[in-house]
Formats: C-alpha cells, sequence, structure tokens
C-alpha cells in the first residue's frame, strides 16, 4: 500500500468516523477556549476583503463545522470535499452547502472554479511525501486565494496522533505553498498559539 492510500483508508475507516464524533458542539467556543479567539473573528480578519457570494472550497470539510461558520458570517457560495461517509452525511444536513465525496489528492472540481480553496486541520495529516499533490490540487482549483489553518513548524516534525505513527506532522505549510509556487502572494499570515501550551498554529492567506 502507498502511503497516499494508507492516509485515505485511514480516514475513511472508524477512526475518521471517531473523529468526526470528536468535532462535534460549538466550534466558536472551542476555537475561544483553545487559541484565545474563535474562528467567526478569524473568517473576519482573514476575508474582509473577499465577496460574501464569492465561491469558496473547503477540502475536507469533514461535518461542515468551518462551512456553518462562514455559512453564519454572510457567505452563500460554499463547497465541500471529504472523503469520511459519516462525516458527509453531518454535512449534507445543511442544504445550502454544495458538497462531494471525494480526496484532496484528485480534487473533482475544473481548474480555476473556485474564489478560495481553503484547508483546516488537513494537511497536517498529509504525509510529507504526498504533500506537493495535494497542493498542486489546491493550487489548480483555486482561482484567486489559497486559504489554511494548520499546526506550525519552522521545520516538517511527525507527532504521534492518538497511538498512530506516521498520520500527523507539524509544518510551515505557508512554505510549502511558496516554495511550491514562488509567483503566490502572501495577503495575510498570523501565528496562534494555544492557551494551554506552547505549541503554535498558523492562519495564512496566499493570492495568486
Amino acid at each position: 500500500m502507498n502511503s497516499e492510500n494508507e492516509q485515505i483508508n485511514f480516514w475513511k475507516s472508524k477512526f475518521g468516523d471517531e473523529y468526526t464524533l470528536r468535532n462535534s458542539g460549538d466550534w466558536d467556543n472551542f476555537y475561544k477556549e483553545t487559541w484565545g479567539v474563535t474562528r467567526t473573528e478569524l473568517n473576519e480578519e482573514f476575508l474582509a476583503e473577499i465577496d460574501k457570494d464569492s465561491k469558496i472550497l473547503e477540502v475536507g470539510c469533514n461535518r461542515a463545522n468551518q462551512l456553518n461558520i462562514l455559512s453564519k458570517g454572510g457567505f452563500s457560495n460554499l463547497w465541500g470535499v471529504e472523503i469520511n461517509r459519516s462525516a458527509l452525511e453531518i454535512a449534507r444536513e445543511n442544504k445550502s452547502f454544495n458538497l462531494v465525496e471525494g480526496s484532496g489528492f484528485d480534487i473533482p472540481f475544473k481548474d480555476n472554479f473556485f474564489e478560495v480553496v481553503f484547508t483546516s486541520g488537513v494537511l497536517i495529516h498529509i504525509a510529507p511525501e504526498n504533500l506537493n499533490k495535494i497542493i498542486d490540487e489546491i493550487y489548480r482549483t483555486s482561482n484567486n486565494y489559497i486559504w489554511g489553518f494548520e499546526y506550525f513548524s519552522e521545520e516538517c516534525q511527525e507527532i504521534d496522533y492518538r497511538g498512530h505513527s506516521n498520520k500527523l506532522w507539524k509544518n510551515n505549510f505557508k512554505e510549502s505553498f511558496l516554495n511550491r509556487y514562488p509567483s503566490l502572494k502572501v495577503v495575510k499570515e498570523k501565528k496562534i498559539k494555544y492557551l494551554a501550551n506552547d505549541n503554535v498554529d498558523m492562519m495564512y492567506l496566499l493570492k495568486k
């Protein structure tokens, strides 16, 4: 089994189902308790210049927590790709979203189809040898902006993930995009420290 299939099968499995169940509840409150800022506030800070009717895709949308917050913030043209069927069933309870079963390694949309393509805690679960493949797909399907919120480290660093190896990495994902596509421009970036420890995440907005 190659590592790309290993990652996909892992998140399609019971482990992915359990992850979906853990990620319920008030997502803004979770952000406030974890980082001291709500996701709504971060969205407003990073997407202030994005029209509310812009076509936005989340790669790895899970149960659509992020899409629901964007919807509450006035964004009306929201799309998601997700490989876990249990998560997708929950996400589809909001009939206003355009959701498809699929992988970030092969996003089932045309080139430049979306104004914004984003991930939130997804690239951290991509094996380093496969990272460029999902970066290429995000770049390909974005007409304008690439947006991310991921664990941050200056160098790629594997972390044990609930007793599993080869499933979680910290990295400088902003630089991964810039190294792959040097023409990308950094619109905004922000390091966000956890309240409970010294770990740091990074949110970044890049423009083609």
